[in-house]
């Protein structure tokens, strides 16, 4: 999913960080490469075109745009941190065969969770959100 750098600019000056062009390349590595991708798979994205931007720096700069609600973190059933740049409210489709993730978008079943866990009332509990990670396989592994 390709953003447009105005829209990456805008949305960092909206959560009050500043556009540096190290935030910049990492949001638009996140968003061009798409499928939830590894901080590996930023660095080596980055680095083709900007090797001096420092490896520390790509951990540091996730970080920050995951407390910015920027990006979200994901982890992955081997324990792979990967991040996903879409912000708007989804599931996941994980292949415990071959580590991918796809997004997958269902009102209905919002709905569903949403209305079945606010009438079971877990006692000294506040639930914030729900979002699942539905475990099987895709046929293109």
């Amino acid at each position: 999913m390709k953003v447009s750098i105005e829209k990456l600019r805008t949305d960092l000056a909206e959560k009050g960080l500043k556009v540096t062009p190290q935030r910049m390349n990492i949001l638009d590595a996140i968003y061009t490469l798409g499928n939830h991708p590894t901080a590996e798979n930023i660095i080596a994205y980055i680095h083709k075109d900007h090797p001096n931007i420092a490896t520390g720096t790509v951990y540091k700069v996730l970080d920050t745009l995951v407390e910015n609600n920027l990006i979200k973190k994901v982890k992955t059933d081997r324990d792979i941190m990967r991040y996903d740049g879409v912000i708007e409210k989804h599931h996941h489709l994980y292949c415990s065969e071959c580590d991918l993730i796809e997004d997958y978008v269902d009102e209905e079943l919002d709905a569903i969770l949403k209305n079945y866990f606010e009438n079971k009332k877990f006692p000294g509990f506040t639930m914030e959100d729900i979002v699942l990670q539905i475990r099987g396989t895709f046929d293109k592994c």
